[in-house]
This record gives C-alpha cells, structure tokens and sequence, in this order.
C-alpha cells in the first residue's frame, strides 16, 4: 500500500503484530524461539488483507520451523487482538511470509569472513 497512510498503517500494524506475538502468543506457547522479528508488513489498498514478513533467529532450525508454523496458525487470534486494539472497520486477513534476510545476511558475511582469512 503506498501513500502517507498505508505507510503509516503498515508501521502500526508491525508494531501491534509484534506486541501481539511477544505478549499474548508467546505466554500461550513458551516454545516459540526468543528472537521473532515482524520486519515487514505489506497492506492490500483495500484492507483486505496483508502479508506480514516474520524473520526467526534460533539455533535449533527445527524449532525455528515450528515457531513459525505456530504463528500461521494463529493468525486468526492475531487478528482479532488487532481488531481489539486498533480502532478500523476491517482488520486484514493476515498472512504471514518467512523473511530470510537474516539467514542471507548471515550466509553473506561467513562467506566474507572466509575469504578475508584466506587472503591472509
């Protein structure tokens, strides 16, 4: 969604998917990873829906995988807590996309840091 409002929405839905996540989420499943980050949101002009990227640093891959798979699960729950906090007619169907930036970026510096070794 482009324009000074879908930005503005978009930053607020990021900032109360997270809260949602770290709050009520999480105290109903413990299991989920420490490290969960909403590092996009991506709104429908229309408010009907929006995808919503979720990046997921853990050690163990496996529950990394499941901490995700828990979170789409929910996204029903996500979004009636954002229909409690946020005053709008619609609350967008939310689906939720695994952002692999993170793992990328990681990838990219071990491969740097081997050929500074390299080069000495």
């Amino acid at each position: 969604m482009k324009g000074i409002r879908g930005e503005r929405l978009a930053g607020e839905f990021q900032k109360e998917i997270y809260n949602v996540i770290s709050g009520k989420l999480r105290s109903e499943f413990p299991e989920l990873s420490k490290v969960i980050s909403v590092t996009e949101v991506d709104v429908a002009p229309d408010l009907k829906s929006a995808r919503v990227y979720i990046s997921i640093f853990d050690t163990d891959k496996e529950r990394g995988e499941v901490s995700f798979n828990t979170i789409k699960e929910n996204a029903g729950l996500i979004r009636y807590e954002l229909s409690q906090v946020m005053r709008l007619r619609t609350v967008p169907e939310l689906r939720f996309i695994k952002d692999g930036s993170m793992e990328y970026g990681e990838k990219i510096d071990k491969i740097l840091s081997d050929l500074d070794k390299n080069e000495k």
